[in-house]
C-alpha cells in the first residue's frame, strides 16, 4: 500500500509540473514594452485611460515613500491620479505621504470616513478609496496597490496596456515576492506555485467559474467601469481575503478576470520575520481550504502528491526509491518553474536551493493552514493590532 502511495504521488507531482511548464509558456507576463513601434501604439492607447491608483495604508510611514517615488516616477501617457487614504495609522503615515509628495497634484491624501459598519481587515478602507476613486477622480481604470510594493518605472504602463490587450476587467499582475530569511523563503514562493500547479492559466482566465479566479491584492487593476458595476470593494466588508472575494464577484457578475506573472515590473516584501510570516498568512489561509472534511481532504491530497513520495527515498525497495525520487524533483521542478515564471528577484541558483526544501515548505504551510483555522475558531487572530472577527 505505501510503495503504491509513493508512486501514485509521484505521478501527481510529475503531472503539476507539467502544467507548471505548460503555465510558465502560455499564461499572461506582464512585461515593460520591447519595441519602438508597440510603445507608439501603446502610446496612442494611454492618452485615452485615466488610471486612478488607490493605497490603503495602515502604519506605512516606514515603506510608503518608495512606492510614492515609483508611482511619481512612471513612464506613461496616461492621466495619473494618486490617492492615498490613512486606515487609523499610529505612525504619522498620512504626513509622511504629504512630506513624500511634497505638493504634486497627483497626489491625494486622506484618512479613513467610518460609516459605522464593522468590516474585516483593511476591507473597509478599500470600500471607501474604491468609492472616493470613483467619485472623485473620473476613472477609466482603477490600480489597487499596497505600501509594501515596488514598481518599476513601465508598471502601470504595462499593466493597463495588458488589461486591455486581454480585453479583460480585471487584472491582478501577481508581484515577484521577495524572499530574504529561511522563513519568508519557505512560505512566500508557494504563493504563486500554488495555483501555478492547480490551475491551467489560460483556461482559467478565458472562463467565469468563481472558484477558478485568481488574484492578489498586492496588485490589482480593473477597468471602471466594470469595478463600478459590481459594487466596487462593497462585497468584500466581512472578507479576510479581500482580493480573492472582489475576483470571483467580478465572474459571478459575469465579468472577465486574469491573473498573470507580474514579477517584472512589480515586487514585493510582505514580512520582514518568521513571526510576521506566522500572522500573516494565519490571518486568511483559514478561509482557503474550506472547514472539516474538505480541509481534511486537501490536507489529505497535498501530502499525497508531495510529502508522502520524499520519504521513499528511505525504502528498502530500489524501486520505491526510484519513484520517490522522481516525485520529489517533479516538486523541486514545479517550484523552480513557477518562481522564474513570476519573475522572481532571486538568481536562479538562489531559487533552486530554495527549491530544494518543497518538502519542508508544504509540512510549514500545512501547520500555518491548521493554525490558522484553530484562530479562526478560537477568535484569536489579530494584523496590526486589529482583532479579526472570523468567528462566522
Amino acid at each position: 500500500m505505501y510503495d503504491r502511495l509513493v508512486r501514485i504521488g509521484s505521478l501527481a507531482a510529475a503531472a503539476t509540473a507539467v502544467l507548471t511548464v505548460v503555465n510558465a509558456r502560455t499564461a499572461p507576463v506582464i512585461a515593460p514594452r520591447r519595441a519602438a513601434a508597440a510603445a507608439r501604439e501603446w502610446d496612442r492607447a494611454q492618452e485615452q485611460e485615466r488610471v486612478t491608483v488607490c493605497i490603503p495604508a495602515r502604519d506605512e510611514a516606514e515603506r510608503l515613500p518608495d512606492l510614492l517615488a515609483d508611482l511619481l516616477a512612471q513612464r506613461t501617457a496616461a492621466s495619473l491620479t494618486v490617492l492615498v487614504l490613512d486606515d487609523d495609522s499610529t505612525d504619522g503615515t498620512a504626513d509622511v505621504a504629504r512630506s513624500t509628495a511634497a505638493g504634486d497634484p497627483r497626489v491625494r491624501v486622506a484618512t479613513r470616513r467610518s460609516d459605522g459598519a464593522d468590516g474585516v481587515g483593511k476591507s473597509m478602507t478599500c470600500i471607501d478609496l474604491g468609492q472616493r476613486a470613483l467619485e472623485e477622480t473620473d476613472p477609466t481604470v482603477v490600480v489597487f496597490v499596497d505600501a509594501d510594493v515596488r514598481l518599476t518605472p513601465d508598471a502601470l504602463d504595462a499593466a493597463v496596456s495588458c488589461l486591455r490587450a486581454l480585453d479583460t476587467t480585471f487584472l491582478s499582475p501577481w508581484p515577484g515576492q521577495v524572499a530574504v530569511t529561511a522563513a519568508e523563503r519557505l512560505v512566500q514562493p508557494l504563493l504563486s506555485w500554488s495555483w501555478s500547479v492547480s490551475l491551467y492559466v489560460r483556461g482559467a482566465n478565458r472562463g467565469r467559474r468563481p472558484s477558478m479566479g485568481v488574484a492578489n491584492g498586492q496588485f490589482l487593476v480593473m477597468d471602471a467601469a466594470a469595478y463600478r458595476a459590481v459594487g466596487g470593494h462593497r462585497v468584500t466588508r466581512g472578507a479576510v481575503a479581500d482580493d480573492l472575494t472582489l475576483v470571483r464577484e467580478f465572474r459571478r457578475r459575469g465579468f472577465p478576470t486574469a491573473v498573470g506573472y507580474g514579477g517584472r515590473v512589480a515586487t514585493c516584501r510582505m514580512y520582514d520575520d518568521a513571526a510576521q510570516v506566522w500572522a500573516g498568512h494565519g490571518k486568511w489561509l483559514w478561509s482557503q481550504f474550506g472547514r472539516g472534511p474538505v480541509a481534511v481532504g486537501v490536507g489529505a491530497l497535498v501530502s499525497a502528491i508531495w510529502l508522502i513520495p520524499p520519504t521513499g527515498l528511505l525504502a528498502s525497495s530500489a524501486i520505491t526509491r526510484r519513484w520517490a525520487a522522481t516525485g520529489y524533483v517533479a516538486g523541486v521542478v514545479s517550484r523552480v518553474v513557477s518562481r522564474r515564471a513570476e519573475g522572481s528577484p532571486d538568481s536562479l541558483a538562489r531559487d533552486v536551493v530554495t527549491s530544494s526544501w518543497h518538502p519542508a515548505s508544504i509540512l510549514v504551510g500545512t501547520a500555518l493552514a491548521v493554525s490558522s483555522d484553530r484562530g479562526r475558531r478560537r477568535g484569536t487572530l489579530t494584523w496590526k493590532s486589529r482583532v479579526l472577527d472570523t468567528r462566522r
